[in-house]
């Protein structure tokens, strides 16, 4: 039996607790257009998890402090976290404080053109972000996997090594979920062959075809944030389990959608293979961050 504390999982999806959640997701909520969205829903997708920690843990005097207790608890050693060239940048302070827990990653807004790209620039100069993020239904207005906005972001990716985390399938906020159909990774991977692309948010309902590119793509990765372990896709766990052990990486949403309890309670009922668990918790994410 694998123990999966003993690996040392490194989570390329965490974040810290936010004091005004409304605040936080307002760039999601202002295209929004449904009364619940826009009035009831602090977090914009919570109807679709039972229980949002970011909700209770809003009042919490350190946030970072707390990330690192729950890590610590749940056999974490890393968590990628998102840093901007803000002065209150929650990911930096995180960063400085804890600089052997969190690896950077910076949120990009392809809306916003050269300036994003001269963001993404001086957080690898200045912090060493790794990879840069994405989530193209909550643009706004929304840009497509493939559409020419992206490709420079893309291309500065690859210019600098670092890999790019993309949501793709439907998104769990009522958004269109046009410009995150999985079939627009294929364009993207064809122009951007060196291009390191990890999806995010599922890839659902399209999970079949996220397999298919991924045998096809030798760059593409999926990571599984946003999912509750037993809630991993049928096809991506027999994925791992025979082509596709070094394509799967760990990924969680805590405190966003899914506590850290949640997600490694559940994890031992993931029939995976006895050898893609490390894999899956800690090298894949090595490898495509660039750590090992």
């Amino acid at each position: 039996m694998v123990q999966i504390s003993e690996i040392g999982a490194i989570d390329t999806m965490i974040g810290f607790p936010h004091p005004d959640m409304k605040a936080t997701y307002e760039f999601i909520t202002r295209q929004t257009k449904d009364a619940e969205s826009k009035s009831d829903f602090e977090f914009p997708a919570e109807y679709m998890f039972k229980d949002v920690p970011d909700k209770s843990l809003r009042d919490v005097s350190d946030p970072i402090a707390l990330t690192v207790a729950e890590m610590d608890r749940w056999g974490i050693a890393r968590g990628m976290v998102g840093v901007t060239t803000a002065d209150d940048s929650q990911g930096i302070e995180a960063l400085r404080r804890f600089p052997d827990r969190f690896i950077p990653a910076a949120p990009a807004d392809p809306n916003r053109g050269m300036d994003a790209i001269r963001d993404i620039t001086k957080l690898y100069e200045t912090v060493g972000i790794r990879a840069v993020t994405m989530f193209p239904s909550g643009t706004f207005p929304q840009v497509a996997i493939n559409d020419k906005l992206m490709y420079p972001i893309y291309a500065k990716c690859v210019e600098l090594g670092i890999a790019v985390f993309v949501c793709a399938g439907v998104p769990g906020p009522r958004l269109k979920f046009a410009p995150q159909r999985v079939e627009l990774i294929d364009e993207v991977c064809f122009d951007f062959p060196e291009l390191v692309f990890v999806t995010r948010h599922g890839c659902e309902p399209w999970t079949e075809l996220a397999v298919k590119l991924m045998l096809k793509w030798p760059n593409l990765y999926y990571s599984t944030s946003a999912f509750a372990p037993r809630y991993y896709p049928k096809a991506i766990v027999d994925y791992a389990n025979t082509r596709g052990s070094h394509k799967i990486l760990y990924a969680g949403y805590f405190p966003m959608g899914l506590s850290l309890e949640r997600i490694m309670t559940d994890m031992p009922t993931v029939p995976f293979n006895d050898d893609v668990w490390e894999k899956f918790l800690r090298t894949n994410a090595e490898k495509v961050l660039g750590l090992d």
